[in-house]
């Protein structure tokens, strides 16, 4: 089994900044592609930021130049530095992981809980 665990939400004003954290545990073989995801109120989930296993990057246009996803390997944990932040940015983020379990060895797709971020105005 396997848990991802988010910490780092909270209320910031428009201008500051946040970093999101995600720690994967439990029966790991190889985590791939890991990133973040958020859901703003009446809204469909969204791609903010993923990072595959050989760091190369993807971002949605609105966060672009002011959010950055990195990975520590060793802690198989995923970040997400937000800085700028805006109201349009206040949502739930969700981390995303594509693991490859132990036992049995097969790939699977995991989710945090969710974090909220409220940037206010």
């Amino acid at each position: 089994q396997v848990q991802l665990v988010e910490s780092g939400g909270g209320l910031v004003q428009a201008g500051g900044s946040l970093r999101l954290s995600c720690a994967a545990s439990g029966s790991i073989f190889r985590i791939n592609a890991m990133g973040w995801y958020r859901q703003a109120p009446g809204k469909q989930r969204e791609l903010v930021a993923t990072m595959t296993s050989g760091s190369n990057t993807n971002y949605a246009d609105s966060v672009k130049g002011r959010f950055t996803i990195s990975r520590d390997n060793a802690k198989n944990t995923v970040y997400l530095q937000m800085n700028s932040l805006k109201p349009e940015d206040t949502a739930v983020y969700y981390c995303n992981a594509d693991i490859t379990t132990v036992v049995p060895q097969r790939t699977y797709d995991y989710w945090g809980q969710g974090t909220q971020v409220t940037v206010s105005s």
